[in-house]
């Protein structure tokens, strides 16, 4: 039987950067009211409870970007409530272009770590993703005056401990953990029950001594049973294969009285080129449904059968 629970979510490195989190992280992309496809709206009192209860603990780790609504804004009142980010717990942002006019320059990139710091209430950042660096072209995202260079600058000056890079397409995250420049990389709805298309970026990560964070287990909530996230997947209206395979690892789980989220959530939480996991979270009982999947106890036998499944 194979669970975490609290008492399984030990800290672990995190790659190269001396940093120790634990395998599980909360994501703050629905917290800060993100226009998503099936987003809900967040009451403030919610967010700011929910992230005094990640705060508490056993998670120590947080994530959140320029561009998750008023993400930010939430973390940063807890914060400052608190006097700073809690000794030991690691809080990473995002440098993200500006979401209506497309720039994601140096300039811009330097203006969004601004930006951050003033809605946390902080002097520094320790760990910062280049954010969906998709929307530019990898020449444009590594050149002379693009946001690699603003992000090396903004290290070099003190601004930024650990640079990271966070995104969609596989291929384009591998271009940019082969520059040497990123300790980090952050991969989204690639790895889970429904999809691994992220394999070969878990293996170079590994082999290049790159930590690597999963996000999304739950497909932006298929897989955790969310009612709002019903017809979607990776926060896009789901094919009818996609929809029957989830059917199908539901059915599975359901006969072995297991809910689909915490297998959803463990089975990224089982591989160990994985440093962690990262999910969202609203509401504090989230984060405390959170914990109780990942201490549920799964058997072999419906690994062996979630397994078959995901073979064919």
């Amino acid at each position: 039987m194979v669970g975490y629970g609290a008492e399984g979510l030990s800290l672990r490195p995190l790659g190269r950067t001396g940093l120790e989190v634990t395998p599980l992280c909360v994501g703050t992309g629905p917290l800060g009211n993100t226009p998503l496809a099936h987003a809900r709206f967040v009451p403030l009192d919610d967010a700011l409870a929910t992230v005094r209860r990640v705060l508490a603990g056993p998670i120590n780790f947080l994530d959140t970007s320029n561009n998750y609504g008023d993400a930010e804004v939430r973390i940063g009142m807890v914060l400052r409530e608190l006097g700073g980010v809690p000794e030991g717990f690691v809080l990473e942002t995002k440098v993200d272009r500006d979401m209506d006019t497309g720039d994601f320059s140096g300039d811009r990139v330097r203006r969004s770590i601004e930006e951050s710091l003033e809605r946390l209430g902080l002097d520094r950042l320790g760990l910062v993703h280049l954010h969906d660096p998709e929307h530019i072209s990898f020449e444009e995202g590594v050149g002379p005056g693009g946001p690699l260079e603003a992000l090396l600058a903004l290290r070099a000056e003190g601004l930024i401990a650990h640079l990271g890079v966070a995104g969609g397409p596989i291929e384009l995250l591998r271009r940019y953990i082969r520059t040497g420049a990123f300790a980090v990389v952050l991969t989204h709805n690639r790895f889970s029950l429904v999809d691994q298309s992220a394999e070969p970026l878990l293996a170079e990560a590994a082999e290049l001594g790159v930590a690597l964070l999963n996000a999304a287990p739950f497909g932006g909530g298929a897989l955790a049973g969310s009612e709002a996230a019903k017809g979607f997947y990776a926060y896009r209206r789901a094919g009818r294969e996609t929809l029957a395979r989830i059917d199908a690892l539901g059915a599975v789980c359901e006969r072995h009285g297991v809910p689909l989220a915490a297998a959803a959530l463990q089975f990224p939480m089982r591989e160990p080129r994985i440093a962690a996991t990262l999910a969202g979270c609203v509401r504090p009982q989230e984060v405390d449904r959170l914990i109780e999947h990942a201490g549920r106890p799964i058997d072999s036998e419906l690994w062996d059968e979630l397994g078959a499944l995901i073979a064919a």
